[in-house]
């Protein structure tokens, strides 16, 4: 397990002054990139690939949004390792020791140079430290797009801002550019993201939103490819 702590500062709260979820993902994401450091074996084996694990879905349950000045923990752990996926928990603990937020993602595997899946040996399998499996409404990773037709909305270019060391948008910069689509009084309680096709640099990505309910899918595609699909409950 790896966990930094963290303070709700200015640039991460909303106008109410409340935890920007765009904030909580930055968040967690760090926790993420940086737990490689507690598993040294792993970490070289990557390094000596040529390796990085890319985000391919994450689900997060909100249990209740932190406030200006709170202080928090962030906690991450690998429950399930595969060769060419891992799968972990990420939660964000108040200074109570409560969680304020419940996710799990999968990460793939890939080759930074071919962009492509690649396995990861037996033997650095068997050195990962594996935790328990953390509780929380575990739901399918993938994202099931409505069979109706969405409302096609203007098209959104991927600035120099969006993208990070891996070159392409950012995971948390997906969520931001949704959440832009949502009406104003919307209340996020829970999140699934898909990501499929990574975007680059001056792209546009077209979204298209499907409303059923409390239920709001946005997806957002470059061409005829779907990028990432991000649902709101």
């Amino acid at each position: 397990m790896y966990s930094l702590n963290y303070k709700v500062t200015t640039s991460a709260c909303d106008s109410e002054g409340r935890l920007k979820l765009y904030s909580a993902l930055q968040m967690m994401q760090d926790c993420s990139e940086m737990w490689i450091d507690s598993e040294p074996s792993v970490k070289q084996y990557f390094t000596e690939q040529n390796m990085a694990q890319l985000l391919a879905t994450r689900q997060v349950e909100i249990i209740r949004v932190p406030e200006y000045k709170e202080e928090l923990k962030v906690t991450t752990s690998v429950y399930g390792m595969k060769p060419m996926f891992g799968f972990r928990n990420t939660f964000i603990y108040d200074s109570q020791g409560n969680p304020c937020y419940k996710t799990w993602s999968m990460g793939a595997f890939v080759d930074k140079v071919a962009g492509k899946l690649k396995r990861v040996n037996d033997a650095t399998i068997q050195s990962m430290t594996l935790e328990t499996q953390l509780e929380m409404n575990y739901k399918d990773r993938r994202i099931i797009l409505p069979k109706s037709d969405g409302e096609v909305l203007e098209p959104i270019r991927v600035l120099r801002a969006d993208i990070d060391y891996n070159k392409h948008v950012n995971n948390a910069n997906y969520v931001r550019m949704a959440m832009e689509l949502l009406p104003e009084d919307y209340v996020v309680s829970g999140l699934r993201v898909e990501y499929r096709v990574a975007a680059k640099l001056g792209e546009m990505l077209v979204p298209t939103i499907y409303k059923n309910d409390n239920v709001i899918i946005v997806s957002l595609s470059i061409g005829e490819d779907v990028s990432a699909i991000i649902e709101f409950s």
